[in-house]
Order: structure tokens, then sequence, then C-alpha cells
């Protein structure tokens, strides 16, 4: 019964930062709130229902700009880039407690994987989490470990830098995804994704936000 989308008017984002304020001090860490509205490159989603945000991803494009993660781990990201590798980042995640179950959760990484592969073509994606939830993304999402504990000051907190291959997620996707009678179900967050079909729906009705967004700016 909820909704993934884009935060772009102010309650939504006010909402969504909310949010993100709440759990990053739940969890000791420094201020946390969206990217400012219309910062280019940073797309913020959020599940939303009966009005509440219960969740929040933000995903953060490479540009002139440059990434969040640069500022601790620029060594690394720099040596994807000079790879030739088309890189993101996934920042700003916060879940609610009680209504962010593994739909949510999956709902939104899912948006956000269709957001920067299938419509920015972006091939790897970076996450900065903390060590102690370092072991979930690996088992959860099959990310890996891209570097050693260092400190994110934005946060004040330690921080391991995660790379994700999009393309190997987007193949677990369509063995798994909406599968949840599967074994993997419980060693694996992608069970929880979309099917193909919803998938393919997601990324025209994103396509065509897309086009309507560049007819306003034009």
């Amino acid at each position: 019964m909820f909704k993934i989308k884009q935060a772009t008017s102010f309650a939504q984002r006010n909402s969504a930062s909310r949010l993100l304020s709440d759990r990053y001090s739940w969890r000791g860490y420094g201020k946390a709130e969206l990217p400012p509205d219309g910062v280019p490159n940073r797309i913020s989603l959020s599940a939303i229902e009966e009005g509440e945000t219960i969740g929040t991803l933000t995903v953060g494009l490479d540009g002139p700009e440059g990434l969040n993660a640069d500022a601790a781990f620029s060594d690394l990201t720099n040596e994807i880039r000079r790879q030739g590798k088309t890189l993101c980042e996934f920042t700003k995640f916060a879940i609610d407690p009680i209504s962010g179950t593994k739909r949510v959760l999956a709902a939104l990484f899912h948006v956000a994987f269709i957001v920067a592969h299938r419509i920015h073509q972006c091939q790897i994606a970076v996450i900065e989490v903390n060590p102690r939830h370092v072991r979930y993304y690996e088992r959860m999402l099959g990310f890996e470990i891209a570097s050693d504990v260092r400190t994110n000051q934005n946060v004040k907190a330690p921080a391991v830098l995660l790379r994700g291959d999009l393309a190997y997620g987007f193949s677990q996707i369509e063995q798994f995804g909406g599968k949840l009678d599967t074994p993997e179900q419980g060693r694996s967050l992608y069970p929880y994704f979309f099917t193909i079909e919803e998938e393919i729906k997601i990324v025209v009705r994103l396509r065509e936000a897309q086009q309507r967004r560049r007819a306003v700016v034009a």
C-alpha cells in the first residue's frame, strides 16, 4: 500500500528530511538532510504510505561536482573512474523502523537501481556504510568491500565504502525478483524486488516523467 516517488515537492522533501534527521540522530550520527532541491545529479526517492514518508534514498550521479563519497574515499572513487566505469552513489538512506519492511527497502533500492542504470547508464554504485552494517549489504545486495574504515566527516561516524556492480544486480533481479517462494528469500533482498514485468512499467513511467521535466525546462 506504499508508493515510491521522487521527492520534488516541499512537503515530500520536508518529510524525507525529517525521517533522515530522526534516524541519524537515533544512531548518534551528525545532522543529515536531503540535498537542496535543484542540485544537479541528485535524485531523492521516498517511500510514502498514507501521506507519510517511511523510507528515503538519494541517487547521486557522478559529474563535475563529484560525489559525497569523494570526501573520504577519493582515491577509490577516482580509481573506478580511471577504469572507465560510470559511477554513482546511494546516499541519504533512512527507513522507518516500524513501517519499513523488506518490501519497502527492496522497492527503494530497485527504483534507485533503475534510475542509476536503466535511465542514466551507471555501471558501478558505491555506498558508505557503518562497519556494523557491511555484512548486511554484502549478503542482501551482493555489494563488495572497497576500502578500510575511515571517518565520514558529514555525520562524524566511521564508514566503509562498498561497491556494487549494477549489471550483477539486474541479473539477480531477473533471476529472483518477485519470487518469494524460493530458498533465496532468506539469503538475499532480491526476491523482494519487483518482477521484470513490473520493472518495465516503472522504467516507462520514469522516462516519461524525465521527458516532461525536460519539456518544462525547455
